[in-house]
């Protein structure tokens, strides 16, 4: 079967809807904080654990969809996310927030089970640009959630929004069941076979190793600055309510809409062009959030550039990885996106740890560095996959 544009458009707006539920919480901390009577850092874990959810969910069920029927477990792991979505609505307390939260990150790994249904599919000329407009679906779910969420939150209480996920994961079930195709598994060993082989396929291809170590800080940045950017709008002199906080997510969509045209990119030329211009990018942004830091104008431009460059980044690296190996997709996936969400996890803790200690300076700061980590991965491995393609 090959991918059709209705098909095309379906997993994107799945894979948004879905991805969705691990970032409704985020405008929604300090209503959190203040309902539960706790500090907004410890608040802030929520979404800490939700990630962490998320990256473990990834590393120990994606790599599933080499040898289980994608579909049926696409359908059972969404299952399985909208009780949990129910459950974080009627929590009691901080620490059972947190305990959903972190279920809710490890359901909702449903886009990775997508994204490689689609590669397998697409055209090998067309990869590239398949997997860059699942991604803005996906991208502009975690960009716009937050919009809603703050919506919703600032006038029907944060409960509201678990119980309207819940609802949207059910409606996303029905559309999947009837459109999604069937698959036939590749991999027929054991799941500690496939487990072993995911580790295998980790140490046998440095392209693999290096796309995960770029990523896994770019995410961190991001999560860095979407975990503390809520503490930052909602004191002086900003003062924002989590409805305005969350219409930043539509600033961030504007960049999520550059996907495409960065596979395009990257199927016509050399991938690593775009990672280089995208880590780039991601570098300025946090140099204009920090000098325009009392300006909301400077900020917005900052998030653009955040997004934009989030994508050059993550879009070109997934199109080289899946080119690697056909038949292990999943499990090429699991090791690129668990590195990816741990970064973004790691972030969020690193986040909340220097608002503690340096508010937004040292979060710019942090960004900054984590950035840089992530641009000498790229330059010290430059030469040498140069030589290897010349070779």
């Amino acid at each position: 079967m090959s991918l059709s544009k209705w098909n095309i458009t379906v997993m994107a707006i799945c894979t948004g809807l879905i991805v969705a539920n691990i970032y409704y919480a985020q405008p929604l901390l300090v209503l959190i904080a203040r309902e539960f009577n706790v500090t907004e850092s410890n608040a802030g874990q929520v979404t800490f654990f939700t990630q962490m959810g998320y990256a473990l969910g990834l590393l120990f069920c994606v790599p599933l969809g080499d040898k289980l029927e994608r579909r049926s477990q696409i359908l059972a792991m969404t299952g399985c996310a909208v009780a949990a979505l129910g459950a974080a609505a009627l929590s009691m307390n901080i620490t059972m927030l947190k305990i959903t939260g972190f279920i809710i990150g490890f359901t909702s790994i449903v886009p990775q089970l997508i994204l490689p249904m689609a590669a397998s599919l697409a055209e090998p000329q067309k990869r590239g640009k398949v997997i860059g407009v699942i991604m803005s679906g996906l991208l502009i779910g975690i960009l716009l959630s937050r919009t809603i969420s703050g919506f919703v939150g600032q006038h029907l209480g944060w409960r509201a929004m678990f119980w309207i996920a819940a609802a949207l994961s059910v409606g996303m079930m029905v559309v999947m069941m009837s459109s999604f195709p069937k698959s036939r598994p590749a991999f027929t060993g054991t799941y500690g076979a496939l487990m072993k082989s995911v580790w295998q396929l980790m140490k046998e291809q440095p392209l693999l190793r290096e796309a995960s170590v770029i990523n896994a800080c770019c995410f961190g940045v991001f999560g860095l600055f979407w975990t503390t950017s809520v503490f930052l709008l909602s004191n002086p002199p900003f003062n924002y309510g989590s409805d305005v906080i969350g219409l930043l997510g539509l600033a961030a969509a504007t960049g999520a809409l550059g996907a495409p045209l960065i596979g395009r990119v990257a199927d016509r030329k050399n991938p690593r062009i775009a990672i280089g211009y995208g880590i780039s990018l991601v570098f300025i942004s946090y140099i204009v959030c920090w000098v325009f830091s009392n300006s909301i104008a400077g900020i917005v431009a900052g998030i653009v550039l955040l997004d934009l460059g989030l994508q050059g980044v993550h879009v070109s690296n997934q199109t080289r990885i899946y080119a690697l190996l056909p038949e292990a997709r999943n499990r090429m996936n699991t090791v690129f996106m668990t590195a990816s969400f741990l970064g973004t996890s790691l972030g969020s803790g690193i986040g909340l740890w220097v608002w503690g200690i340096g508010k937004w300076t040292g979060v710019c700061i942090a960004g900054l560095a984590l950035t840089g980590i992530g641009i000498l991965v790229y330059m010290l491995t430059y030469n040498r996959e140069s030589s290897l393609q010349r070779a």
